[in-house]
């Protein structure tokens, strides 16, 4: 994706100093936008548990690549098993539930073990780091070749007349690499000249959609209005909204979806306003282990600080002002599920598939 006329994408490896991982500082956007250079280990946990980037594509490949540099922070002449598993446990605590994260750190220790000296040990780190951010990529392309084909069909229906879609949180190219999950094919949709237009959930409390999917969708020229997290089920019932499309941080391969605190409401009004819901995610969010109605999934609850202040900017600084009274008591869930009989679909790499384990597993046989 560009911005302002450039191509960026959202993590990687500076290419003259390879010990330097490089992210767009996701805090600070749409004000400013920021370069954050990540020396260690240590600074990618705190980049990931503090949302300096997220998304759980990303988040995966920022797990891999803080193991990278903890390899390379390490001088010995042997990286020992144990400090291994202790930097890898250290970076899966940051955020529990999106599955991408242990996902891309356990496959990252797998392909290092068996490696004889540190020299290897790191070039093995990097080029898996590097090869996860490309099939996330590339999946988040091919996902958006699938998923235009419904807003293809709703074009046809609507004569040409713009595709309402709703979505909530941020599922862009900001939370993939390139090109984002839910948004991806929207992007496609808008480069083939059909019309779209996206109405963009707040998402507080962190309003990722006011401040990322709005800021994002207008860097690419894509129509878009930002509502308030409640009003999409009066647009539904309104005969405004033609399609709900999200992201996941985990599914389960029953079909059920956990995403942003807030998604499942969505799901709820769409289904009673007979509306199609979707969920567009890559293969690397389907926790392959995770039982019917994903209940066992840990729920991130977040410090109530995120809930107490809101963000915005006053004569051009970027201020924070209190908006709920110190004594009150306030609980900040990060996330909810989306039981499979409320979704539509599912929109992989491979494919559209109902939200069953049957033609999940027809997609991905490998997994049954």
């Amino acid at each position: 994706m560009k911005v302002k006329g450039d191509h960026f994408e959202t993590i990687w490896i500076n290419k003259s100093d390879p010990s330097l991982v490089q992210i767009i500082d996701q805090r600070f956007l749409p004000f400013d936008f920021r370069i954050e250079d990540l020396h260690s280990c240590e600074e990618m946990y705190i980049a990931i548990r503090d949302m300096h980037l997220r998304g759980a594509p990303l988040i995966g490949a920022a797990g891999a690549l803080g193991m990278y540099l903890a390899l390379i922070e390490n001088s010995s002449e042997q990286i020992s098993e144990s400090y291994i598993a202790d930097k890898a446990g250290y970076l899966k605590s940051s955020r529990p539930t999106a599955v991408n994260l242990a996902w891309a750190v356990d496959r990252l220790t797998d392909a290092i073990k068996g490696k004889k000296t540190t020299a290897e040990v790191i070039q093995t780190a990097k080029e898996v780091s590097l090869h996860i951010i490309d099939e996330e990529r590339t999946n988040c392309r091919l996902i958006g070749e699938h998923g235009i084909k419904i807003i293809e069909e709703l074009s046809l229906k609507k004569n040409g007349t713009p595709v309402n879609i709703l979505t909530h949180c941020n599922a862009g190219w900001l939370a993939c690499i390139d090109y984002g999950t839910a948004t991806a094919p929207v992007y496609l949709a808008h480069d083939k000249g059909i019309k779209v237009h996206v109405w963009v959930d707040e998402t507080r409390p962190r309003n990722q959609g006011a401040r990322l999917t709005a800021w994002e969708l207008q860097q690419h020229g894509v129509s878009c209005t930002v509502i308030v997290d409640n009003t999409g089920g009066h647009l539904m019932q309104q005969g405004m909204v033609d399609m709900v499309i999200v992201g996941s941080d985990r599914a389960s391969p029953f079909g059920d979806i956990v995403n942003k605190v807030g998604t499942y409401l969505k799901a709820l009004a769409a289904r009673d306003n007979h509306i199609p819901f979707y969920a567009a995610l890559p293969s690397s969010t389907i926790d392959w282990k995770l039982g019917e109605g994903a209940t066992e999934t840990p729920i991130e609850v977040r410090d109530g600080n995120e809930l107490r202040f809101i963000e915005g900017t006053i004569d051009g600084k970027i201020s924070c002002v209190e908006i709920i009274p110190a004594a009150t008591p306030v609980v900040n869930y990060g996330f909810d599920i989306t039981p499979a009989r409320l979704v539509t679909g599912i929109i992989t790499e491979r494919g559209i598939s109902p939200a069953n384990k049957r033609s999940i597993f027809t997609l991905f046989p490998e997994k049954s």
